[in-house]
């Protein structure tokens, strides 16, 4: 009789995004205008959140310095608007190892075709086609192993969440209701069916997408 682990290889992948919630970070750039930038490495602890984000990026270098800034956490559908992001940087010159592959632009939020929404505790605006947006502050930003990523502790400090999904007369969100955009290993998922795969995926697109819902 077989046993669970005959099944197991060993594999050595390049990336391990193996599952987790896209972020769209926005920051203060050096002239008071926004960056907007994708994140596929956050968790949330408590009222904190950790993210990891790349140490030569404009969001390392705003942060740096202004230590706001707004995680906006948006839905599956809006993958597109995510995807279209993904080749951008907000860092002039492009760093060497991203030129290649990405190319400088400032307006950031026009080119994503996404809305700046004031705040209301920190500087830069919040994503307002977002369904939740938690505006925080950075209480700690340290180097991650081998110094190509940033480790960000952040404080939330308010948290904004579309009454479409919030369970009426409470603090809740609705998780029936909530529908958050999966990043897993290069592809967007939701909670089912994929939806698509960014423009730096290794492995085919195998899955029907799912209409984007109005």
């Amino acid at each position: 009789m077989s046993t669970p682990d005959d099944t197991h290889l060993t594999i050595t992948p390049k990336i391990l995004y193996f599952g987790t919630p896209v972020v769209l970070l926005s920051t203060e750039n050096d002239d008071g205008t926004p960056n907007l930038a994708p994140i596929s490495s956050a968790w949330a602890l408590g009222q904190a959140v950790v993210l990891g984000i790349g140490a030569g990026g404009q969001s390392a270098h705003n942060l740096a310095s202004r230590p706001d800034m707004v995680i906006n956490l948006p839905a599956a559908y809006q993958w597109e608007s995510v995807e279209r992001l993904a080749p951008l940087t907000g860092r002039h010159p492009v760093p060497a190892h991203k030129r290649d592959r990405f190319r400088y632009e400032p307006a950031k939020f026009a080119a994503a075709g996404l809305r700046p929404q004031p705040s209301e505790r920190v500087r830069p605006p919040r994503v307002a086609d977002c369904p939740l947006q938690l505006e925080a502050r950075s209480r700690q930003l340290r180097a991650g192993a081998g110094g190509e990523f940033l480790i960000v502790e952040a404080q939330v400090l308010a948290v904004h969440a579309d009454a479409r999904i919030v369970v009426p007369g409470t603090d809740h969100v609705d998780p029936t209701a909530w529908q958050p955009l999966i990043y897993n290993f290069r592809h967007y998922f939701g909670l089912g069916a994929q939806l698509g795969h960014s423009f730096r995926s290794e492995t085919p697109y195998a899955g029907l997408t799912v209409p984007e819902r109005r």
